[in-house]
């Protein structure tokens, strides 16, 4: 089973399943296929994160975050009044050192199958020969008015200022090239090869940030996963440079003795309830979480059962706390637009896989002859601390940029596990809405019992910490936003909250669902 957010890219997973390729090998073959076929979010020009579990037993997480440039300093994107610019978000000095394709090879290098070139041949395809463009595709191309403002940008993917129409195909010559190259030579050619020359090359004369070196010196890791558990069940998720991970651990912990299964999905308490334990991680998320390879982070102390017992016990059932007033405890300290996929083999190999160029079509910018786009995920980082970034989050000093440093993220690709095998594999997108997104899916299966295509479908909410307002998805009961105004939260109705795309097997079943907040698809046999 492979789903998805574009059906192209469902069908090019489901295809190396076919061919004999294992959940991995269809997890690259579906993430290269997402970078020609769903350009908001799939990518080679960013980074994200992959979960694997193996049937043997094995949980591995492979960190392909961008990094900061070495150029990069901490106040480079303040004015002179000291307040934050559009550079970390907009134009070619937004992007951080990308590390997609990186990690897709050491993906495939620890864990595939297939040979390599097999794995991108959809992706060639798709390039090459085009794709019919649906509805939603087409629509999203000609309204960019980010695209619109760079060249390259604008002639590759708005046509010079002709829209698209539905169905018609969208060819990709240069990105067809860029992929061959790489499938012939691997990352390589990305970081040391004739791509990376010309990345190099267009950033120096557009005044970029991104050097030969950087790319040089890009390296994927592999991290241990997070472990916790609820309900009886094992939840492996995202370690930092993700704040995703722990958000869904200690969100789930402090919900896990409270009334929540009694009180009903979409009901004022339930809804209450996780939104408080929401307020709560996120007044921590700014101040504790960052890079662990440039801070101590209190990864334990933040998932500490005392910890956890102390922030179920600071919320009040029938009122909302305020924000301003909240701040983030202290745990003890331990030693030193984005798109998912979700896939699971015939040998019970599963893969969850969250990656991004941050904003839809990420930092604007097509690199000329390559043609990729570039990512924003410079903006990820706390230009100044203390201040919210373009998605609203308040990050703290922990995260201020720093040369060769990761970017703090909310990615939280995540799989549970009942009796040691696989039996929910899910994750989204959608910047601080990913984490609880995710964590209302998990809800809604493990303490409503509600099947899954219900589960992902199901209205959502999403609190913040800062801004102090509860966001709702349409759909809730009548007379919900009321009530909940009465409980003292600032109540707005908001967009989609996350794209889940999930996969659950359960008595010799595997089930996926594409959520139908997008076009995805899920695809299997």
């Amino acid at each position: 089973m492979v789903v998805s957010s574009e059906p192209h890219a469902s069908d090019a997973g489901v295809r190396v399943l076919r061919q004999g390729g294992n959940a991995i090998d269809a997890s690259v073959a579906v993430a290269l296929a997402l970078a020609v076929t769903h350009p908001a979010a799939g990518n080679i020009g960013g980074g994200g994160f992959m979960l694997v579990h193996l049937a043997n037993g094995y949980a591995g997480f492979i960190d392909f975050r961008e990094r900061a440039p070495l150029a990069s300093a901490r106040n480079m994107y303040l004015d002179s009044a000291g307040q934050p610019t559009r550079d970390s978000s907009i134009g070619w000095r937004a992007a951080g050192v990308p590390g997609t394709v990186r990690g897709l090879e050491l993906a495939h290098k620890r864990y595939g199958r297939l040979p390599w070139k097999l794995l991108a041949a959809p992706a060639i395809e798709l390039a090459e020969q085009g794709f019919p463009l649906g509805g939603s595709q087409a629509k999203s191309l000609n309204g960019s008015t980010l695209l619109a403002m760079f060249p390259e940008s604008r002639r590759i993917f708005q046509k010079d200022g002709q829209p698209w129409s539905e169905g018609e195909v969208f060819r990709q010559p240069e990105l067809a090239a860029t992929l061959k190259r790489i499938a012939s030579s691997g990352s390589a050619d990305f970081y040391e090869g004739q791509t990376a020359r010309a990345l190099a090359a267009s950033m120096a004369r557009n005044g970029g940030l991104i050097t030969l070196e950087d790319l040089r010196q890009y390296v994927a890791v592999e991290r241990r996963p997070l472990t916790g558990t609820h309900r009886g069940y094992t939840v492996l998720t995202s370690p930092p440079p993700s704040s995703g991970g722990v958000g869904i651990l200690q969100m789930l912990a402090v919900l896990s003795a409270t009334s929540l299964p009694k009180a009903g999905p979409g009901s004022p308490l339930s809804i209450h309830m996780a939104a408080e334990a929401m307020r709560r991680f996120f007044a921590e998320r700014s101040e504790h979480l960052g890079d662990p390879d440039f801070a101590r982070l209190p990864v334990a102390g933040l998932l500490d059962p005392g910890h956890i017992a102390a922030l179920r016990d600071s919320i009040n059932p029938a009122r909302a706390t305020p924000s301003d007033s909240l701040r983030a405890g202290a745990p003890l300290y331990e030693p030193p637009e984005t798109t998912h996929l979700s896939v699971v083999d015939a040998d019970g190999n599963a893969v969850s896989l969250t990656y991004t160029i941050n904003g839809a079509f990420g930092s604007g910018v097509t690199v000329p002859g390559l043609g990729f786009l570039l990512n924003n995920e410079m903006d990820d980082f706390s230009a100044k601390p203390g201040s919210p970034n373009t998605a609203g989050l308040v990050q703290g000093e922990v995260n201020a940029i720093q040369p060769g440093k990761r970017p703090l993220s909310s990615m939280a690709p995540t799989i549970l596990l009942r009796d040691g095998k696989p039996f929910l594999v899910l994750g989204s997108p959608g910047s601080g809405r990913i984490i609880t997104a995710v964590l209302q899916v998990i809800l809604n299966i493990l303490d409503f019992g509600m099947p899954l295509e219900k589960a992902v479908a199901y209205p959502r909410f999403h609190h913040q910490w800062k801004p102090d307002r509860l966001f709702l998805e349409p759909g809730f009961p009548e007379g919900t936003q009321k009530k909940l105004e009465s409980l003292g939260h600032s109540v707005e109705i908001t967009r989609a909250v996350g794209e889940v795309e999930a996969i659950l097997l359960r008595d010799g079943w595997i089930e996926g669902v594409a959520d139908p907040r997008t076009p995805g698809k899920a695809g299997g046999y």
